[in-house]
Formats: structure tokens, C-alpha cells, sequence
């Protein structure tokens, strides 16, 4: 097999691998992306374009989304593929006055730290749409969460770093090992084997079988989430909307919810999309890698979404579809290198926030394989060696 070199090979191409090899690529760094399948054929076709702090928790996890929030504005305008961009800001809903009081803390809590959120109250969430519930007590929203295209973003990043960066990508070309040798790395597909002198696992929920090629064990298991779509009858909102339950199920905190609805991981997150049909979910389960669609998990999401939406009761569905979060045990992503394998890096990790995190993470890994002595965000609260004495 041909042996071909590069400075740096990106592996997974989903939203945060094409982050990293445009990134790394636009640096001036001879940069390869190699994705098993085709670009954006994994989770990021398979979740929603949520770009959002409303659901992250106040201090470093929202002020990381901030900062990713910008850099994504800063590639509106220098992309050259559209990828659907709406910044429209976004809601959560509430479902009872206790809900309601502990979304007027959290709007405390953000807005001292600088970010722009604001207290709803049950006439501003009649304003938003129609179809609401009445009984709905309120809610928040952050003026400057947006919405995308995530499968249009990917292939927008590397049109633009294949074009203009020198960008090699590889797809249909999955790693079958990954070797450590005295100048770097090499890197083997059915192919062709690749050299390169640093290494980026950006492989998301298949992150730890790139490390093990190596001995790197990396603490990311999958979380399964559903995904609803329905079908355009009239627009339902103009931007995407979560239930405050939605915070509870992701950080694992005590919420108010029957049986069906809390064994599911179920919370509305209803995101709009550009020709105005709608994605509906979200659940959560710790079921391995198995994908399979449950019938009683739609159904669930379904009952939730008209708890808030009573008047869609006769509004058609299109499909469902699974995707795979890769979630860690503190919710953060791991973006660093491997300290006992200099030259391994890894890029994964996000569960839920891949799509609003990923630009963040792209930058962050160029200034760390530069070795930047000021990076975008702080460094220490995603390295991976938080984990070292720690296990799922």
C-alpha cells in the first residue's frame, strides 16, 4: 500500500472532526480527515442544529458555548457553502410553578455572568406561538442561541479547507489500526497506509476503539437519543424551544415527571427547521450501541411534545431515527492531548453539545498542537486527565 504523510491526521468525520481538520488546515498544518463512512454520516445526520447556551450550566460550560456561539458567526461569513444559519435565539418552557422558579434563578445566575437571558412569562409564551398550552407558567430565553444545518455545516468546512486550505479528506476509509512509531503515527485503512506526526480522535462514540488501538482507554460510552420529524402543515415556532425538564435529564438532577416520561429520559426540545417542518424529541438511554428504534419511546416523546402543543395533535409524522451522544460522567468533552502518548490528541466526548460546541473545539485543538500559550478557553477542565482517577 501507498504510504502517504501528513503533519496531522483528523479521524471521524462528523461535526467536531470537520471542525478540527478546518482549523488545523487554515493553521497551515498538512492536514488529512479520515472518516470510515461518508462525511457526516453519524451523529451529526442524526441529532438536531441546536447552537445554544440556554441549556448549559452556568460558569465555564456556558462561557465555553459563548465563545463557540462566536467563532460560528465569525464562519458565516466566511464559508462559502450555506449551512442554514438562524439566529433566532431560543426558549425553555416550563411545566410548573416550581419549574418556574428555578428557571427565574437560572436567569439570575447567566445574566450576572454577561449572557443574555431573559424571564418569560405566561403571555410572552402565548406570544410565540399559538399552539402553546395556556397553562404553560412561563419560561426564559438567550437572545443569542441560533440554529443550523449540522450535515450542510460539515460539508460547508471542508469545501472551504479542501478549497483553500489543502485539505485531503478520506472517506469510505475506515482506521483498522492506529500504531505508534518513532517519527509519529501511522495509521492504517484497507487503502492505504497514512503517516502522520500527530494524531486527532475526533471519533465521537467510537472514540474508545481509536484509543485502544493504541492503549488508551477513554471513558465515552453511547447515550441513545430519539428524534421525531414532523411534517409542515403551518409553522409551529420560529425558533427552537426545550422544557426546563430537558436541564434535569441531562445533568442527571431530580425532576417532577411520571413514570413513562422519567424511565425514557424523555423532555421536549422542538427545533424548526428552514422549510418549516419540525424535529421532536429528545430521550435519553444507556442501551449500548444499539439503535434500533423503540416504538414506546415515540410514543412517549409524542405524549410530551402535547403537553406543551396540545394543538398538534393531528399534525402528521414523516419518521424517527436514532443517534448515539458520547457522553462522559462530568458532561464536558475531552479536548487534549494524551499525556503518556505525546502527538494523540482527542477531540470527542460532547454527548449533546457536539453541534454547539464544535467550532470551540476546532480552535482549541489548534492552539493546543501549536502549542499556544494563550487558547481560546481555559485548557485544564477538558484535559483528559480528570479521568485518571476516575471511572464510569
Amino acid at each position: 500500500m501507498a504510504r502517504k504523510n501528513y503533519e496531522v491526521a483528523v479521524i471521524g468525520g462528523g461535526i467536531v472532526g470537520c471542525s478540527v481538520a478546518y482549523y488545523l488546515a487554515e493553521s497551515g498544518l498538512e492536514t488529512v480527515l479520515i472518516e470510515k463512512n461518508d462525511i457526516a454520516s453519524g451523529t451529526s445526520s442524526r441529532c438536531d442544529g441546536n447552537v445554544t447556551i440556554v441549556d448549559k450550566d452556568p460558569g465555564f460550560d456556558s462561557q465555553m458555548s459563548l465563545v463557540s456561539q462566536e467563532l460560528l458567526n465569525d464562519l458565516t461569513n466566511t464559508l462559502n457553502i450555506p449551512f442554514e444559519f438562524r439566529e433566532h435565539g431560543s426558549i425553555l418552557v416550563c411545566d410548573n410553578d416550581d419549574e418556574m422558579q428555578a428557571a427565574v434563578d437560572w436567569v439570575k445566575t447567566q445574566s450576572e455572568s454577561g449572557l443574555k437571558f431573559n424571564v418569560l412569562d405566561q403571555k410572552d409564551i402565548r406570544n410565540e406561538s399559538p399552539f402553546f398550552a395556556h397553562d404553560i407558567p412561563g419560561g426564559l430565553e438567550c437572545e443569542t442561541d441560533s440554529l443550523i444545518n449540522p450535515y450542510l455545516f460539515c460539508y460547508s468546512l471542508i469545501e472551504k479547507a479542501e478549497k483553500d486550505f489543502g485539505l485531503q479528506v478520506r472517506d469510505q476509509a475506515p482506521v483498522t489500526n492506529v500504531k505508534k512509531v518513532e517519527d509519529g503515527f501511522i495509521v492504517e485503512t484497507p487503502e492505504e497506509t497514512i503517516h502522520a506526526k500527530k494524531v486527532v480522535n475526533a471519533a465521537g462514540v467510537w472514540a474508545p476503539f481509536i484509543g485502544e488501538m493504541l492503549g488508551v482507554e477513554i471513558p465515552i460510552i453511547p447515550r441513545k437519543g430519539h428524534i421525531i420529524v414532523g411534517s409542515r402543515q403551518e409553522p409551529v415556532m420560529m425558533r427552537n424551544v426545550m422544557e426546563f425538564g430537558y436541564l434535569m435529564n441531562k445533568f442527571g438532577r431530580e425532576r417532577i415527571a411520571d413514570e413513562r416520561t422519567a424511565e425514557h429520559g424523555v423532555a421536549l426540545v422542538l427545533e424548526p427547521t428552514e422549510s418549516q417542518n419540525f424535529l421532536l424529541g429528545s430521550s435519553r438511554q444507556f442501551v449500548g450501541y444499539d439503535s434500533s428504534i423503540d416504538i414506546q419511546v415515540v410514543q412517549t416523546i409524542a405524549r410530551r411534545a402535547l403537553r406543551f402543543f396540545p394543538k398538534m395533535d393531528d399534525f402528521k409524522i414523516i419518521r424517527s431515527y436514532t443517534g448515539f451522544r458520547p457522553f462522559t460522567e462530568d458532561h464536558l468533552p475531552i479536548v487534549s492531548e494524551v499525556e503518556e502518548m505525546p502527538g494523540f490528541y482527542i477531540a470527542a466526548g460532547h454527548e449533546g453539545d457536539g453541534i454547539s460546541l464544535a467550532t470551540v473545539t476546532g480552535k482549541l485543538i489548534e492552539d493546543i498542537i501549536h502549542e499556544r500559550s494563550e487558547t481560546v478557553i481555559p485548557t485544564e477542565p477538558l484535559h483528559f486527565n480528570r479521568f485518571k482517577k476516575t471511572t464510569i
